[in-house]
């Protein structure tokens, strides 16, 4: 049966335009306030990636509870109650701004950081945020309302609007805001917006109030005319919500993956976001610029090759990261094509959407808050990529005996690879054939849904088994990465060498000889920057008081003698279980002298509470790894430290990064912060063994010139340069020029 809305007695009052200027706004303002939160949080979280999973799950719930206000708000009849209403939400939710960061749950705590992270976030941001995110959803309602189908573009069309406005936001934030604003200014500036976003608002409310309504609320029609009751409408739901789950936990996966296991850059965070993102503009638009067909079509072949090439982490970065993003995108794609199929009359739009924010929360709570508590690696990525292929049309496609045919052949490949990498150490060329043979099957067999997602999980599985090969003995996992201790026989250090790998990045190693057991190597050798300053304050003193932030393997406690006392800040619990047990690591156990204390926490807390004129040497080693916490670079921070020294005391800062040059703002920070400085860009020694010593970038500070004068006639230090580089505050961060001027200083090396 086919119903059909009334012929309008009048044309609609609200001009088209007033509604995609409304989402996009709200949009806007929505992706705006998220790094501008995490701007206001840096100084008190480290930059760890889950730390963004934690508050893009936040934000995911939030958005939950913004669709649902907007769902039941469409209980409350008329529209001019439903924009009254509303308009009194916006102006409650206002009374939190300017955003700020609360102060009732004290500072944050390393033993449960991501509820104390979620609990600033809700007080900070949380009902502003859930109020602006409900105007996407109310805003197409009431489109449906004054608009019948086929009178202009749908309600659904607004959708695309939205996403397009939280595109925009999230990559304008780091290239335009956050270098030019300071964050009081930032804060203003969007308060401003949401004052104006609720004028906005309200003449759109005031309109559509006066607007004819053209479909009454009882009335279902479906866009082909069709009868619109659903014949099992909790299938119907369940469907929506599997096929938003699964996009929102892949983003979170291959955000977490390709910043442990590939590389750790600041913003390979935002492009999985922003191309999720992308995927609902394509979606939702009338004529989607890339259609089901040619998105099915490239979706089976991106899915074959990033299943093959995942655990392959010495393939070329440039090649990973593509086919890693483009796997995710076209899988985001089909999925949300799929909801767009799929999705109901203007009638059910709000239900419609509250499912999609359903999905969402459970797709990124998934990958927050219990895969890191089940999984010791980043294994809830495989699984989602290889349940993605349930997310394509249920066409069977099996009465084919070829495919059956290439079905067996993958599965001997499969079966056959892992066998050969075990018994042959030469068979890596035949195992690749094998597992590109299979990449190819499984592209042929994509119509069998059943067929393909089991070929794919298999290849998951083998080759994973025959990935790059590196002796891991033991994997941890905690809220800040996962971390691996590895072994590598190093005939130069008379035997194994133990080795702790924090994502992609190397953070100590020791010998397991016992003449070379307590030499402390790599970062920390004698012949490095941090060696010689540890030689040289031993030298000058008898006894010593040391800090190190940034505990790793603990190498630097080799340096203690029983006159000193050294500290180490650290900020994982996980850390200091692993450095303390002499199954892996012996530094402060064996090889330090003199007693170790530790101080869990983030750093730039933990040593505000330590007394000033304490340290002879403070070591500030967290810039190294995969996360970067810029908050602890910031002329407040260094002016911190330096308070924390004796008159005679150096500050060492290493500042060693693949991604990022920290050099040039350090150095401007040093000077503002009133401190001087000396730099030493150290390459090791050509013929020094593995691991026996490493390159590495470090500045040294002091509170006066005295201080640094055993340094000054040392031709391998070098006069610091404060010009190059505007310098890092609390309020003011440049990330993206610190990764262009790294890019630039590659550029230059290569020939």
């Amino acid at each position: 049966m086919s119903l059909s809305a009334p012929h309008p007695q009048a044309a609609p009052a609200v001009a088209p335009a007033l509604f995609g200027v409304t989402v996009f706004a709200s949009a806007t303002l929505v992706f705006m306030v998220q790094p501008m939160a995490a701007k206001l949080l840096l100084p008190l979280m480290g930059g760890t990636p889950a730390v963004w999973n934690t508050s893009m799950a936040f934000f995911q719930a939030a958005l939950l509870v913004g669709y649902a206000y907007a769902h039941l708000l469409q209980r409350a009849g008329s529209v001019r109650r439903q924009a009254m209403i509303h308009g009194a939400a916006l102006l409650i939710a206002a009374l939190v701004l300017p955003l700020r960061v609360h102060e009732m749950l004290g500072p944050p705590t390393s033993d449960h950081p991501a509820l104390w992270l979620l609990g600033a976030l809700g007080l900070m941001v949380g009902a502003p945020f859930a109020v602006l995110s409900a105007t996407a959803p109310l805003a197409q309602a009431w489109h449906a309302r004054i608009y019948r189908e086929g009178e202009g573009r749908g309600p659904y069309v607004l959708y695309a609007a939205s996403n397009l406005g939280s595109l925009i936001a999230l990559l304008g934030y780091p290239i335009a805001v956050e270098p030019t604003l300071a964050v009081q200014a930032q804060t203003i500036a969007w308060s401003l917006g949401y004052g104006g976003f609720v004028v906005l608002m309200a003449c759109l409310g005031l309109m559509v109030a006066r607007a004819p309504s053209q479909v009454a609320a009882a009335v279902a029609v479906e866009a082909d005319g069709q009868d619109l009751a659903p014949i099992r409408p909790w299938r119907t739901r369940l469907i929506w919500i599997g096929l938003a789950a699964i996009p929102s936990s892949l983003m979170l996966g291959v955000t977490t993956h390709i910043t442990t296991d590939v590389a750790s850059a600041p913003f390979i965070w935002v492009v999985p976001l922003a191309l999720y993102l992308l995927t609902f503009v394509i979606a939702f638009q009338d004529r989607p610029l890339i259609s089901r067909r040619v998105g099915l079509l490239f979706h089976a072949a991106a899915l074959a090759a990033c299943a093959v090439i995942m655990p392959f982490h010495t393939t070329n970065l440039l090649l990973q990261l593509g086919i890693h993003l483009a796997a995710f995108f076209l899988t985001a794609l089909v999925c949300h094509q799929t909801l767009v199929e799929r999705r109901p009359p203007p009638s059910r739009l709000t239900e419609f959407y509250l499912c999609l924010s359903i999905g969402g929360v459970l797709g990124g709570g998934f990958n927050a808050f219990v895969a890191p508590v089940i999984f010791v690696n980043v294994w809830e990525y495989p699984l989602v990529l290889a349940l993605a292929c349930l997310g394509r049309p249920w066409e069977m496609a099996t009465d084919k005996a070829w495919r059956w045919g290439l079905f067996a052949i993958a599965v001997v490949a499969l079966a056959v690879a892992p066998v050969l990498a075990g018994l042959y150490a030469g068979s890596e060329s035949v195992v690749r054939i094998l597992l590109g043979v299979v990449t190819v099957a499984a592209f042929l067999i994509r119509r069998s849904t059943v067929l393909f997602f089991a070929t794919i999980t298999m290849l998951l599985i083998s080759a994973q088994m025959v990935g790059d090969r590196v002796d891991v003995r033991q994997q941890w996992r905690s809220f800040f990465g996962v971390a691996r201790q590895s072994v590598m026989p190093v005939e130069a250090l008379g035997g194994t060498v133990h080795m702790l790998a924090h994502g992609t990045t190397l953070h100590g190693a020791q010998a397991r000889a016992p003449e070379h057991r307590c030499r402390p190597i790599v970062y920390y050798a004698p012949e490095t920057p941090i060696g010689q300053v540890f030689a040289a304050k031993r030298a000058e003193k008898a006894s010593l008081t040391i800090g190190a932030v940034g505990l790793g393997t603990g190498t630097v406690a080799a340096f203690v003698r029983p006159e000193d006392r050294m500290t180490f800040f650290e900020i994982d619990p996980m850390m200091v279980r692993i450095a303390n047990d002499p199954a892996y690591f012996t530094y402060t156990t064996e090889c330090a002298k003199g007693p170790i204390d530790y101080v869990i926490g983030d750093a730039r807390l933990t040593l505000q509470d330590q007394p000033e004129g304490q340290f002879d040497l403070l070591l500030l080693d967290a810039f190294s790894s995969d996360a970067v916490p810029a908050h602890l670079l910031t002329v407040e921070a260094v002016r911190m430290y330096l308070a924390r020294l004796k008159p005679d005391g150096v500050l060492i800062m290493h500042l060693s990064n693949r991604n990022l040059d920290l050099i040039s703002p350090a150095m401007a920070v040093v000077e503002a912060a009133g401190g001087v400085g000396l730099l030493q860009r150290h390459a090791a020694a050509y013929e020094s063994p593995p691991l026996w010593e490493s390159s590495e970038d470090v500045v040294i500070v002091a509170r006066s010139e005295a201080a640094l004068e055993p340094y000054e006639n040392d031709v391998r230090w070098d006069p610091i340069d404060p010009t190059l580089a505007a310098p890092w505050t609390d309020a003011y961060t440049n990330l993206p020029g610190a990764m262009y001027a790294r890019m630039k200083e590659i550029w230059a090396w290569l020939p």
